[in-house]
């Protein structure tokens, strides 16, 4: 509902996510979910191997990525730099 408004009073807007770019919406930065999983999978493993949760230290992403969606770009008559473009995780078309 957030992309369709978006769209429907011509915003550009920025998402937390990726999904959203892939829903319609202009551009997405933020944390790599898949990375944060895997890190998790090792804090598993760790748990389960006897360490105590309590011990291991919180972390946070470090990883993120930038995902452009340029369809949605002409949409609304905005040109996407290629430097910006070139720095993008992804880039959909």
């Amino acid at each position: 509902m957030i992309i369709k408004l978006a769209a429907q009073h011509r915003l550009p807007a920025v998402y937390s996510g990726r999904d959203f770019v892939t829903g319609g919406g202009l551009m997405s930065f933020g944390p790599d979910r898949v990375d944060q999983y895997r890190r998790a999978a090792a804090y598993v493993d760790r748990i389960l191997k006897g360490e105590n949760p309590a011990d291991l230290p919180v972390q946070a992403p470090t990883k993120y990525e930038l995902v452009i969606n340029l369809k949605t770009a002409k949409a609304l008559g905005l040109t996407v730099p290629d430097s910006l473009l070139a720095r993008a995780d992804e880039v959909i078309e």
